[in-house]
């Protein structure tokens, strides 16, 4: 299984888990890589700066519907398939809280909400992501190249089952291609 660097935030200890990791805990907030091509969306959020679409998950609802809904609400973002990740774990004193990663295709861009904390989004290749993210270390890099890779490899399985017919059983939506993360 792949290794991550530990990072900071504030006064945090983040922790990056990749799928098929589960957190224990129910997590509490997500993360999108919502990618074009070689872009990933980032927008601008008020108190946070350049970052993912991003947000808590509410009471009754799914970590997915949580990443699309927030994707919308801060992108203007409709997403496509998303593909579980992995999950940070965020740690402050003795208090640990969990948040959900998921990376996915961004099928198209539409204005964002004005209600919303987010200003602007733009998207951004890898290397310019360094110069205007809100928190670069070395986890966070590691942690988007991963997404990009996972979703090249996805992308391959895709482009390889419309030649040769799916095989019985897996699902292509899966980052290893075994099923589907629930």
């Amino acid at each position: 299984m792949r290794r991550f660097p530990s990072g900071r935030y504030r006064k945090q200890l983040l922790h990056f888990h990749p799928a098929p990791f589960r957190p224990p805990l129910r997590p509490f907030v997500v993360l999108v890589f919502a990618w074009r091509g070689d872009r990933v969306l980032v927008c601008q959020i008020e108190d946070r700066g350049w970052c993912v679409p991003s947000g808590r998950i509410e009471a009754q609802e799914q970590p997915e519907d949580a990443a699309r809904r927030e994707a919308l609400e801060e992108g203007g973002a409709v997403l496509g398939d998303l593909l579980y990740l992995g999950a940070y774990q965020i740690r402050e004193a003795t208090n640990v809280r969990w948040a959900s990663c998921f990376v996915c295709e961004l099928e198209s861009l539409g204005p964002i909400p004005e209600w919303t904390e987010s200003s602007a989004c733009r998207l951004l290749t890898l290397d310019e992501l360094p110069e205007v993210y809100h928190i670069w270390n070395p986890l966070t890099e590691q942690v988007f190249r991963y997404s990009f890779e996972v979703l090249q490899r996805h992308r391959e399985r895709l482009r390889a089952a419309c030649r040769d017919g799916a095989a019985p059983g897996a699902d292509p939506r899966a980052p290893d291609g075994s099923s589907s993360p629930g």
